[in-house]
């Protein structure tokens, strides 16, 4: 995407014996002026839609993209009918785990030396996948210098550590370069969708066929936008004291959103965590910013959600990470957007705080 990584996936290509990509000739060369998208990320709104014009006339059946730099990628898959779904960040990195697991049982090695890594804002499918499968599973705070450490602590406890994730489509291979790698990323996903096509498959349908293994998960990330730090330190400190009992030891958070009772409370900002008596203390690092991660369920429906709300420490956002899972998608599907508005109706008090919304 007017970036580096040309060069490097052609001889990646070559290497695994692949025919040549068709490259998107508008982007293939460097360019710091981006012309042919407004933001150079290819999470964003459009960013893909050259590659797919592209992709549709050469009749391909998928999309690889990296950004700039070369350390994130994505991914889209043409339909049937010609229509192309963009996969997330979180979908990218359960494909993934699927294909490192399928690898590491493929060898024989005990499964229960397996570690992977993912931020605590991302997907909990990984987790979910875990205690299925019976490998490591190790969340931490979001960014590579937290995943990557992880990573390399997790081998000095004599584990293997093959794959790590963020759900930013930021994605980490192999034991030599603990970072995100966008040209890693390309040809894991290559192998991958080259392997499910020999098998008749595809990667959409694939995904489908772990969420009938491991349960339905759905995100719905987002943000609010305030422009005036104290109000913003207000809605967190209510977050803390939502019944107005609080106590400097004991906070009191809401109880129910959406119908769902919340389960456990872990404030990364005061080192809080409910589920983890009798200290009640966090095991991940403090955060400089305000974070607090919510779990809630409804066991008559059998469905969970995550939600992480931080601020930003580049922008004059609070942001919000929530997941549903669930055996039934379209229950998931229906209960997400009743958490957004419970979220900032009554959370956030968003019309009363004059907050923005993308």
């Amino acid at each position: 995407m007017h970036g580096v990584s040309h060069v490097f996936v052609t001889r990646a290509f070559d290497c695994f014996s692949f025919p040549p990509f068709t490259p998107v000739k508008q982007q293939e060369q460097p360019d710091p002026e981006f012309p042919t998208v407004k933001f150079p990320n290819p999470e964003e709104k459009g960013a893909l839609d050259l590659a797919m014009e592209t992709a549709s006339q050469n009749a391909a059946h998928y999309v690889l993209a990296q950004d700039p730099d070369s350390d994130r990628f994505s991914a889209a898959e043409r339909r049937q009918d010609g229509t192309w779904v963009n996969f997330t960040g979180d979908q990218l990195g359960v494909l993934f785990a699927s294909a490192v697991l399928d690898g590491y049982k493929a060898s024989g090695k005990p499964l229960d030396k397996l570690a992977m890594v993912a931020s605590t804002v991302s997907s909990k499918m990984l987790e979910a996948m875990a205690t299925v499968e019976g490998f490591h599973f190790v969340e931490c705070l979001t960014g590579f210098k937290f995943i990557g450490n992880t990573a390399l602590d997790l081998v000095r406890q004599g584990f293997e550590v093959p794959c790590g994730y963020e759900e930013a489509i930021g994605y980490m291979f192999g034991d030599e370069i603990r970072d995100k790698d966008g040209v890693a990323a390309t040809m894991v996903f290559a192998e991958l969708v080259a392997r499910l096509h020999s098998e008749g498959k595809s990667a959409s349908s694939h995904l489908q066929d772990l969420y009938r293994r491991y349960g339905y998960f759905k995100t719905s990330n987002s943000y609010f936008i305030c422009n005036d730090p104290p109000t913003i330190d207000r809605i967190f400190a209510r977050l803390r004291n939502y019944d107005g009992k609080a106590s400097q030891a004991q906070p009191t958070y809401p109880s129910t959103i959406a119908g769902l009772s919340v389960t456990a409370v872990r404030d990364l900002t005061i080192g809080y965590d409910s589920s983890n008596p009798p200290s009640y203390k966090p095991k991940l690092p403090l955060s400089s910013g305000h974070m607090v991660q919510f779990r809630a369920e409804n066991p008559t429906e059998g469905t969970k959600i995550s939600l992480t709300i931080r601020t930003s420490g580049t922008e004059p956002k609070m942001k919000y990470y929530l997941e549903g899972s669930g055996k039934d998608a379209k229950i998931v599907e229906t209960l997400l957007p009743k958490v957004v508005a419970e979220l900032g109706q009554d959370w956030m008090e968003a019309s009363k705080h004059n907050l923005g919304v993308p």
